[in-house]
């Protein structure tokens, strides 16, 4: 019977989309290039990661100059308008010894950015036919980041990102949880009434506000601070998960960010599992040691491995968002 598997489950690779010239991260370039470089060498220590390169030789040179090429990273070009392939990548379902891939629509958050060749991406993917696996396509707008599950059925989400009117307009809820349900063969869905992050532009993805880390707790943002914007908000958010049925462990948002004047929509739930390891979003924040001790003392046979991501977040992101794990075996 096929499933979406937890992420915590061993996985074959993660893809990431490497930072070029016609993305959003050119008036950065050489910063965010070093960001990447750190996530795919603590990638490939433990698995194999595959990049997705605007240009081959370009990225290849970079890599090589800053010595990180090995036999875990593979490359492959295609162009995308974005980095963030955590919502536009396919998304594997495992059905007993076989790997289903879903290519959904992906609409460049609700039509608010250009996503034509992010759209096009897994099929370009597929066509190169480096993947032991086939592709499905869906007619249903869902980005990766949106949902979340334990693995046994269960999906967490938010209502603000799925009901959004430029998603799926023509779907109710009840449509919507009927489509997921089928799709991904559910027994609950997790609607989150509440959740929001100033800056946030996905319209409250869930990996930025509350995750499965295992099949039955829960991890979630919460502010500490009852003068700020996101203290009503977010304690809605906790309200909700207290009565979901899971256990449920608070992580505190670091201190404000701003760039440009604006404030950045920075968690710690932004996390990333990959074989052996969680990759944790830090911000030089007083915070990030006490994360940090909470991973290491929950995952006791994992490593835990930090990852500085205050230029990543300066797009509205971190190590999940960048990131995108998949169960289908490379051919290269």
């Amino acid at each position: 019977m096929k499933r979406l598997p937890a992420e915590w489950e061993k996985q074959e690779f993660a893809m990431i989309c490497f930072p070029h010239f016609q993305s959003d991260w050119v008036y950065c370039l050489d910063e965010i290039t070093e960001t990447y470089i750190q996530i795919v060498t603590k990638i490939s220590l433990y698995q194999k990661c595959l990049i997705i390169c605007d240009d081959i030789s370009r990225v290849k040179s970079i890599l090589k100059n800053a010595n990180a090429l090995n036999k875990n990273i593979f490359l492959i070009q295609i162009k995308t308008n974005d980095t963030w392939i955590r919502d536009y990548g396919c998304i594997d379902m495992i059905d007993k010894d076989k790997i289903i891939s879903y290519d959904f629509i992906f609409n460049g958050w609700g039509l608010k950015f250009d996503a034509f060749l992010d759209n096009k991406f897994n099929k370009k993917l597929y066509e190169k036919q480096i993947l032991n696996t086939f592709l499905i396509k869906k007619d249903f707008v869902l980005e990766g980041g949106s949902i979340d599950t334990n693995g046994k059925g269960v999906l967490l989400t938010t209502k603000k990102c799925l009901l959004e009117k430029n998603r799926n307009p023509a779907l109710s809820q009840e449509s919507i949880e009927l489509f997921l349900t089928n799709n991904f063969n559910l027994n609950k869905i997790i609607w989150l009434e509440h959740g929001y992050l100033k800056g946030d532009d996905t319209d409250s993805h869930i990996d930025t506000l509350a995750r499965f880390i295992d099949e039955k707790t829960i991890v979630y943002a919460k502010c500490e601070d009852a003068n700020d914007e996101h203290f009503e908000e977010l304690q809605n958010m906790e309200k909700e998960l207290k009565n979901s049925g899971f256990s449920t462990i608070a992580l505190p948002l670091p201190s404000p960010i701003y760039f440009k004047g604006k404030r950045l929509p920075a968690t710690y739930i932004n996390f990333l599992f990959i074989n052996g390891a969680v990759l944790v979003p830090q911000y030089n924040d007083e915070k990030d040691k006490e994360i940090l001790d909470f991973f290491k003392s929950f995952y006791i046979n994992l490593d835990i491995i930090p990852i500085d991501s205050t230029i990543l977040i300066r797009e509205h992101g971190s190590i999940h968002c960048a990131t995108m794990n998949r169960w289908a075996k490379l051919r290269i």
